[in-house]
């Protein structure tokens, strides 16, 4: 079965950390470029962060340069979001999502409307 699974969500504290794991399964997650978003309440998907398979480059939104780093393991067919910092701004569910087209295997502008397999998401809440 091709999928996603994000994984690594939970309540933290400001200024804390975690890493979300995103594993694919049904297919070779190192061929494609891979993208996180991330969705609060009331408010409208946005991009987080997205890592390309043809160079391994990556892009971060503003909002979490210096905080986030995208990250994946081929060997275990999965990619990684640490996170670092964490702000109450920061709550929201986090998904991954693979890259559809033919220029799959490279991030592009990584809008949303791109990326045609979606996980379930996890969610993420920061609070004291």
């Amino acid at each position: 079965q091709v999928q996603l699974v994000e994984s690594g969500g939970g309540l933290v504290q400001p200024g804390g950390s975690l890493r979300l794991s995103c594993a694919a399964s049904g297919f070779t997650l190192g061929y494609y470029a891979i993208g996180w978003f991330r969705q609060a309440p009331g408010k409208e998907r946005e991009g987080v962060s997205c890592i390309s398979s043809s160079d391994g480059s990556t892009y971060y939104a503003d909002s979490v340069k210096g905080r986030f780093t995208i990250s994946r393991d081929n060997a275990k067919n999965t990619v990684y979001l640490q996170i670092n910092s964490l702000k109450p701004e920061d709550t929201a569910v986090y998904y991954c999502a693979k890259k559809s087209g033919s220029d799959n295997y490279y991030c592009g502008s990584w809008t949303a409307i791109d990326f045609g397999l979606w996980g379930q998401g996890t969610q993420v809440t920061v609070s004291s």
